[in-house]
């Protein structure tokens, strides 16, 4: 297992707050942020390529604190690869091998597993000038997964690679994982996270937002920002009607007065209101239902997203709602055309400021 310990470090510009964290073995650990958040600065304290200026980093039990980088059993994949120019991709995975005192055979041998295991057998004769953004992503992860990392480290893995490329990739990554290799994984794709991890971690402004599944990160954040990096489109701040609520249902206010019921506790406190855009149902009249959130409203307009249609709607904030393409069909949905949304109560959550 590997446990970061209230660790932190400085810089002129940046600070990285005391960070805690454990990773247990065969983890697929995503690190979530945008760029200068602070998660590339972690895989740079994790590979020993920086010190913290405090706390402890221990894996299985060891203080790796102040170990050296290469008595590490961590491996790191940079976004830019740094593979070796003046080395064919066959030199390249095997420079690792070389300090392990393997015979020329077994060398060679271990060389066209690890590319076979990566899908670049055909590339060994090649110089890394000549591959593409994904082959060279490839040969970069073959040549780190020889030196036997106990933990994998990739820094923005599937950046900068066409759809097709990054899907393969991903296969790839799953493989590696599934084959008992513990991974951390930098992005700023929360998608990415929700399919490749079983843990995810946001970061931002240096700061360890949440931690949890993906399950408990992006269903449940816990403040706005995790919310709007999760892919939540119906995130309005709010206010509280102080004359309306009670115990159990409460009345918040969005926009110019729109009202939305909610489950939760009495709070006067400002914050944001959040609706899975999928949990909205719309139909052409309003309709007797479980549904307290009834609101009338125009389409805006509506766009393709993947196999079904996503509809925004001006209903004095505008709301983006999901539906399937025979949905769409079925009621006629074009822009301009009145409709009413239709929302349970459960189906909004309340997230303090």
């Amino acid at each position: 297992m590997l446990y970061l310990d209230h660790v932190s470090v400085s810089f002129p510009s940046f600070r990285l707050e005391p960070i805690s964290l454990a990773v247990e073995n065969n983890d697929y650990l995503t690190l979530l942020g945008v760029s200068g958040a602070g998660k590339t600065v972690v895989l740079e304290l994790l590979a020993g390529l920086i010190k913290p200026d405090g706390g402890r980093i221990l894996l299985n039990g060891t203080n790796i604190t102040h170990q050296k980088i290469q008595e590490r059993r961590i491996g790191l994949v940079y976004q830019d690869l740094s593979l070796f120019p003046h080395l064919s991709v066959k030199n390249n995975i095997a420079f690792p091998l070389r300090r392990k005192g393997l015979s020329k055979d077994r060398l060679l041998e271990r060389v066209k597993e690890l590319a076979a295991e990566t899908e670049v057998s055909h590339l060994l004769d090649r110089s890394p000038g000549t591959l593409s953004g994904g082959e060279a992503q490839r040969v970069a992860l073959a040549r780190t997964l020889a030196a036997d990392p106990e933990i994998l480290l990739l820094d923005e893995p599937l950046s900068n690679l066409d759809v097709k490329l990054k899907a393969d990739l991903r296969k790839l990554l799953r493989r590696i994982h599934q084959s008992g290799k513990t991974m951390i994984h930098v992005t700023h794709d929360y998608m990415e996270a929700a399919t490749l991890s079983n843990k995810v971690a946001v970061i931002q402004n240096g700061r360890l937002l949440q931690h949890g599944s993906p399950e408990e990160v992006f269903r449940h954040p816990r403040s706005a920002f995790v919310a709007h990096f999760s892919g939540v489109k119906n995130l309005f701040p709010c206010r509280h009607d102080r004359g309306e609520g009670g115990e159990g249902l409460q009345t918040a206010l969005v926009g110019d007065g729109v009202r939305i019921r909610y489950y939760g506790e009495r709070t006067n406190e400002p914050g944001f209101l959040m609706i899975p855009e999928q949990e909205i149902i719309l139909s052409e009249e309003a309709v007797e239902s479980s549904a307290v959130n009834q609101l009338r409203g125009t389409i805006r307009e509506m766009n393709l997203a993947g196999p079904g249609v996503e509809v925004i709607i001006d209903a004095g904030v505008d709301f983006v709602v999901s539906i399937s393409r025979h949905s769409q069909t079925a009621l006629q949905l074009e822009a301009g055309k009145g409709i009413w949304l239709n929302f349970k109560a459960s189906s909004v959550r309340f997230i303090g400021d």
